[in-house]
């Protein structure tokens, strides 16, 4: 018995950015691995600064198909307006930082960490965000455990504002090490 083995095209890159960005990924597996639970200690701190557009919240509330007119600060032929909400102008949805906490938690200077998993996560709205901040997401290593011959990394993190510092939100969330 043969089987044949056929490329789907249809699952290529399509622009020179995507081609590069998936021969740098393929590359980056012909690296020595280390799991996650290797590359982090308790202690670790990252963080990056994210500047919440309008165009960034549309995207983020049409992919997850909510449809909040609290979220809208942009207009066709308008461009950036005001927005309304309860709270004044118009908020960010609450929990697209949470979406952006794996983006700041895996460091990307490091080579691709095997077998990771989102287990569990925690989170708590503080105070909403308006559309228009700079927010700094920050994540630190907090505990390395182990639960049923498994092993797990907790981290801490807050989302605060670059110019002030006002915390927006906190969450907790575990990651299992394979």
């Amino acid at each position: 018995m043969s089987v044949e083995i056929t490329q789907d095209r249809s699952l290529s890159p399509t622009s020179p950015v995507q081609a590069a960005q998936t021969r740098a990924f393929i590359k980056s597996l012909e690296q020595e691995c280390q799991t996650y639970w290797d590359m982090v200690e308790i202690g670790d701190e990252l963080s990056r600064d994210l500047h919440m557009t309008p165009e960034l919240i549309i995207l983020y509330a049409d992919a997850v198909e909510d449809f909040n007119p609290w979220y809208e600060a942009w207009r066709m032929n308008t461009w950036q307006i005001s927005g309304e909400s309860p709270f004044g102008g118009a908020i960010v949805p609450p929990l697209l930082v949470s979406h952006f906490v794996l983006s700041v938690q895996f460091d990307h200077t490091k080579p691709f960490a095997i077998g990771s998993i989102h287990t569990f996560h925690d989170s708590e709205v503080i105070k909403p965000i308006m559309i228009g901040a700079t927010v700094r997401i920050t994540t630190r290593a907090i505990d390395k455990y182990e639960k049923r011959g498994r092993r797990y990394v907790r981290h801490a993190v807050t989302v605060t504002d670059v110019a002030d510092g006002t915390l927006y939100f906190r969450e907790t969330r575990d990651i299992l090490s394979l």
